[in-house]
């Protein structure tokens, strides 16, 4: 599959597979940063706001979120303060 999309800053994006050593599991992210090369920087965080991870992924790794998905709740392992 080919993938044309580009994202900008604060694009919200859905991780197209899991992740385990980062504990994502197709998760919806934020894009922080925009590589040249398709590179992108994506922060996953709770829903209390505490940073999961901050991942750098290529254009194929995510995609933009589809407006008749529902977006999944689960627990994540406590982050250090």
């Amino acid at each position: 599959e080919a993938f044309q999309e580009v994202y900008v800053e604060h694009d919200v994006v859905v991780l197209r597979h899991h992740l385990p050593a980062q504990g994502l599991v197709t998760d919806v992210g934020a894009v922080v940063g925009v590589y040249g090369a398709g590179g992108y920087e994506v922060e996953f965080t709770a829903a209390g706001g505490d940073t999961v991870a901050v991942v750098t992924l290529a254009e194929g790794d995510i995609r933009p979120r589809r407006s008749r998905e529902i977006l999944l709740v689960r627990e994540v392992a406590s982050t250090p303060h």
